[in-house]
C-alpha cells in the first residue's frame, strides 16, 4: 500500500523573510513543487501546517500541527494520527523546501525499512530527519518521548528503531535563505540547459 505523504510546511521561514512555502523557484511555488513530487508517490498527499491559512488555498488536504508539540515533530504527530485513522500503515514526510528530492525516495525507503519503524534518508554522514518513512506504530512511542522532554525527529527515530538510506548530498539541498533560493534558481536553470 502507498504511504500517506505529508509535506512539512509549518515553519516560520524567518531566515528567508517568512512565507517560505510560497516562495517561487523557476516560476513555481516551493509548496507546489513538493506537491507534484509527492503525488508521483502516493494518492494520499497532505500538508502539515501550523495554521490553516498559512499557504492559502493550495488544493490539498491540510493537517494542523499538534499545538502541544514543537517543530517538525508537531507535523509528524498529526500525520501519524491521520494515517492511522485512514488505515494507512506508513507516513512518508518530506519538507516543502527541498526542491531536488530524488525520484526514488519512496521506493528506496520502503525497500529498506524492513522490520524497523523508520527509514531515514541520509547523505554522507548527515541525516535528513524530515525525509523519512514512518510506520504508524511510531505514534505509540510519542507520548513517553514527549514526556521525557525530547523533541527531535532523529531522537524519536532512534528510540523506535530506524534504518538509514544514503544518497548523494546534492539531492537534499534545502532553501532557508534568499541566497540559497538564488543558488537553487541557478541550479535549476543549469539542469534545464543540460537536458536541452
Amino acid at each position: 500500500m502507498q504511504p500517506m505523504i505529508v509535506i512539512l510546511a509549518g515553519g516560520q521561514g524567518s531566515r528567508i523573510g517568512g512565507g517560505k512555502p510560497l516562495r517561487h523557484l523557476a516560476g513555481q511555488a516551493l509548496i507546489e513543487r513538493a506537491l507534484n513530487r509527492a503525488h508521483s508517490w502516493s494518492d494520499d498527499v497532505r500538508l502539515a501546517l501550523r495554521a490553516s491559512g498559512q499557504v492559502g488555498d493550495i488544493g490539498a488536504p491540510v493537517l494542523i500541527d499538534d499545538p502541544d508539540v514543537w517543530g517538525p515533530l508537531a507535523g509528524l504527530s498529526s500525520a501519524l494520527a491521520a494515517a492511522r485513522q485512514s488505515g494507512r500503515s506508513h507516513v512518508m514526510t518530506i519538507p516543502c523546501d527541498m526542491p531536488f528530492l530524488p525520484e526514488d525516495l519512496w521506493k528506496r525507503l520502503s525497500a529498506a525499512i524492513g522490520g524497523e519503524l523508520v527509514a531515514m534518508a541520509a547523505s554522507g554522514d548527515q541525516l535528513h530527519p524530515v525525509c523519512a518513512l514512518w510506520s504508524v506504530r511510531a505514534l505509540d512511542a510519542l507520548p513517553a518521548y514527549l514526556a521525557a522532554g525530547r523533541r527531535s525527529l532523529k531522537g524519536l527515530a532512534e528510540t523506535v528503531g530506524m534504518v538509514v538510506v544514503d544518497w548523494p548530498e546534492q539531492v537534499f539541498a534545502n532553501i532557508n535563505t534568499p541566497e540559497e533560493l538564488a543558488d537553487a534558481e541557478r541550479r535549476f536553470r543549469s539542469e534545464v540547459e543540460d537536458v536541452e
